[in-house]
């Protein structure tokens, strides 16, 4: 089931339907990196560059809960380190099985990350339970009324 919700129709355009499975694939790859011994809530994603780089992350624990990284800083920060400052997608799959049940949608933090580096009305957040079966969303749908750089300015 592939879904796009109607306001999710902004500035750029979304994705082709090509990119995005090879998005959600890397993403299914990257959740069998995880490091998730306490939780068993294993997280990959696939980021999206402006260049057209795909970047993956995995989530990674850590017995002192705050220290854990989620995949989608993961794959931010691995991008950014990189020299990488303009993103265009992301794809997210997690779950406690092999195949995720659900969609795993990013967390607060994770979202406030994406909302540093991207335009809101811009960048396409994928949340996928396989190639087939996936819901995309505008930044600004999942964070909206959003703290960004340009409030300090």
């Amino acid at each position: 089931m592939n879904s796009i919700r109607e306001d999710a129709r902004p500035g750029s355009a979304i994705p082709d339907n090509e990119t995005i499975r090879k998005l959600i694939t890397k993403a299914l790859d990257m959740r069998k990196k995880a490091y998730c011994p306490y939780s068993g809530y294993s997280v990959g994603a696939a980021l999206l560059t402006g260049t057209g780089k795909i970047f993956g992350g995995c989530n990674i624990e850590n017995a002192a809960y705050p220290d854990t990284v989620c995949g989608e800083r993961t794959a931010i920060f691995k991008a950014v380190s990189e020299g990488e400052r303009e993103f265009t997608a992301i794809a997210v799959t997690g779950g406690r099985s092999e195949e995720p049940e659900g969609y795993s949608v990013p967390c607060g933090s994770c979202r406030q990350v994406m909302n540093e580096f991207c335009d809101p009305d811009r960048f396409w957040i994928i949340v996928a339970r396989n190639t087939e079966d996936y819901k995309v969303f505008t930044l600004r749908q999942l964070l909206p009324e959003s703290f960004s750089p340009a409030a300090l300015m």
